[in-house]
């Protein structure tokens, strides 16, 4: 007979619900991983929404801390028991794009479908969990290439505080990462939810000494200065704009980070950086982009705009629990609500509307 789980699966526009599923075989390569802790994102809500698509009957979810259950026979050195986390973006690699430096657009597994050239560079491919396989939000989830992705948790830290490193962490801090951000910049970003705020967080451990947070909401304004904001503009009570260029003496900050998605957003930061600065996009857009001619200095301002997916593999969760485990940050701030997986309905209703100050909510399974 077949041994089943709990998931939560895509239904149609406007509906996630709990299913049962039969729980994966592993192959040579894979792992099973049990889930105990996963959560909600913003891409999440996308998809719910019907703006990001996915396969109907695809679990959803994409951020997994767990045990690992069964191991693939080709994979070494791991144990099962042992307690891990994997990215949200489970690279292959062996591929070319991981090997050009670009791992997080890997398709190389989607070429035998006939879903992606044969160099395997497919845009957004990378991320698997809850987009191209099933993911997360489930009491198990199959680990691909699960040498290259399993990440072992240290000793002492607890699901909560590694909870964002497959996603949120790894997407904030990369998004300071591209902002090319030297000792002693000027750096502003916009929207203080999750992701900026790692991003905010990330801007001070990479040596910015002016960061200034932008939000609509004081409480996570309040959030962003524990994550380490200089300066805190809220845009319902001022002029943002206005605000940046007095205090970078009319020069505009060194870079600017967009961690919300949106036209407004996206504009306001290309009109707070300096001629010369970086636009550092993380946004996931709904619609079309354009650029305004006078912010974009008829395109001869030596802007950059760099945009990404965050990163994975498990190198790069190693380093962020490094990060976690030497007390320089405590992400455990941002986990606001807990739910069972059985009540997950109820858990994307609230943070799909952002009710009660929802930043992050931990799901697990019992």
């Amino acid at each position: 007979m077949t041994a089943m789980m709990k998931a939560a699966v895509f239904v149609d526009k406007g509906r996630i619900e709990l299913a049962d599923k039969p729980i994966p075989d592993v192959g040579p390569n894979d792992a099973l991983v049990r889930i105990t802790t996963t959560t909600i994102c913003g891409t999440d809500v996308h998809i719910l929404k019907g703006e990001y698509p996915v396969a109907k009957g695809l679990t959803v979810g994409h951020e997994p801390v767990g045990v690992i259950e069964k191991l693939g026979s080709a994979v070494q050195g791991y144990t099962e028991g042992q307690r891990v986390i994997a990215g949200a973006i489970c690279p292959n690699f062996n591929s070319y794009a991981a090997q050009d430096g670009a791992p997080s657009q890997d398709g190389s597994y989607l070429i035998a479908q006939g879903l992606c050239g044969c160099h395997g560079y497919k845009a957004t491919a990378g991320w698997r969990f809850g987009n191209l396989i099933d993911g997360t939000q489930a009491e198990y989830v199959l680990v691909p290439d699960a040498q290259a992705n399993l990440a072992p948790i240290p000793d002492g830290l607890t699901d909560e505080q590694v909870l964002m490193c497959p996603d949120i962490m790894s997407t904030g801090f990369k998004g300071a990462e591209n902002a090319n951000i030297r000792i002693g910049d000027t750096v502003v970003v916009f929207a203080q939810g999750p992701i900026g705020l790692c991003a905010t967080a990330g801007a001070r451990l990479l040596g910015a000494t002016t960061i200034i947070a932008v939000d609509g909401n004081d409480h996570r304004l309040g959030i962003a200065q524990k994550m380490g904001a200089d300066v805190t503009l809220n845009f319902k009570n001022c002029d943002v704009i206005d605000e940046i260029m007095k205090i970078t003496g009319g020069r505009g900050a060194d870079s600017a980070i967009e961690a919300l998605g949106t036209q407004a957003t996206f504009e306001s930061a290309l009109r707070s950086i300096k001629p010369g600065g970086t636009l550092s996009s993380l946004g996931v857009y709904s619609e079309d982009l354009k650029i305004p001619l006078s912010a974009f200095a008829a395109g001869l301002g030596d802007h950059k705009i760099n945009t990404a997916l965050c990163p994975g593999g498990k190198e790069r969760m190693r380093r962020l629990m490094n990060v976690l485990a030497s007390n320089r940050l405590d992400l455990g701030l941002l986990v606001t609500h807990q739910y069972k997986l059985d009540d997950i309905v109820a858990a994307y209703d609230l943070f799909a509307h952002q009710r009660d100050g929802v930043l992050k909510v931990a799901i697990t399974p019992q």
